[in-house]
């Protein structure tokens, strides 16, 4: 009965979204600093305490509402917390929610710092090392942070990018009080780890990117196994990271973009209202 009421009312907040005016897509790289400059909400750095001594950077947007919010963590992509995975934090505040996108290279660079003390391609390497179980607590650190803040309801989503929708997906299978997952472009989980997942998923892959969409198939045959809620849209002709990269494949990314956002913001608030 849950399953039916949830899907009534996805299907009304879809029928919403066709008669209302396109949705604000985040901005594009080169735009992020200028976005996040003419943003009339509330951002902030804050360091949140992540067990065992760990104190980690994060960017929070607070949504622009009478009411309490509920939260979404944010996970960036392999290049680190960048302008760009702000304006997207930002963007998703517009939404209604409550942002904590955290740096998940803080304390990794020089003198203790985060993603902006790494230069070249130094940042996807020291990503690529990350350990997992410091990802999780940090994870875990996050959520209960911002769903302690007086502006939250208390229930929390996740939405990751390229490296982040992998975490994103991987945490699924770990926290257990996560409302739903959103993967951009995200390679899946190991399918023995799937039968751990909770929360119900959003997958949006890009048609020209095999090497993940590669991992999609076996994850989707898994989870309707299970039983278990796992949407899954890929767009054809979009490459990889297509919400940061509008204007390449001749199009495609930005039809994959408008799409796969209003598909995300339709699916965060559906899920997350209907875990209260």
């Amino acid at each position: 009965m849950r399953f039916l009421l949830s899907t009534i009312l996805m299907l009304i907040l879809a029928l919403a979204s066709a008669n209302a005016q396109p949705l604000k897509l985040p901005p594009m790289e080169a735009g992020a600093i200028a976005s996040l400059t003419a943003s009339p909400r509330h951002g902030e750095w804050v360091k949140y305490d992540a067990g065992d001594g760990d104190k980690v950077d994060a960017w929070v947007v607070y949504p622009e509402r009478s009411d309490k919010a509920p939260v979404v963590i944010l996970i960036h992509e392999i290049f680190g917390l960048t302008d760009w995975a702000r304006a997207t934090a930002d963007q998703l505040a517009a939404e209604g929610f409550l942002v904590i996108a955290p740096d998940f290279l803080s304390g990794k660079g020089k003198a203790g710092a985060g993603t902006a003390s790494f230069t070249g391609d130094d940042v996807r390497k020291a990503i690529s090392q990350l350990d997992v179980a410091e990802l999780q607590r940090r994870l875990d650190g996050a959520a209960m942070w911002a769903s302690q803040q007086p502006a939250s309801d208390k229930h929390y989503a996740v939405v990751g990018f390229c490296w982040g929708g992998g975490v994103a997906f991987n945490w699924a299978t770990q926290q257990p009080s996560l409302s739903a997952a959103v993967v951009y472009y995200g390679v899946s989980p190991k399918t023995e780890t799937l039968k751990a997942v909770h929360a119900p998923v959003l997958g949006l892959y890009g048609g020209a990117d095999a090497r993940v969409t590669s991992t999609v198939p076996s994850a989707q045959q898994e989870m309707l196994r299970l039983g278990k809620r796992y949407e899954v849209k890929i767009y054809p002709g979009a490459g990889h990271a297509f919400l940061r990269q509008q204007n390449g494949m001749n199009g495609a990314n930005l039809k994959a973009a408008r799409n796969a956002w209003a598909t995300t913001i339709t699916f965060l608030k559906q899920t997350l209202a209907s875990s209260k």
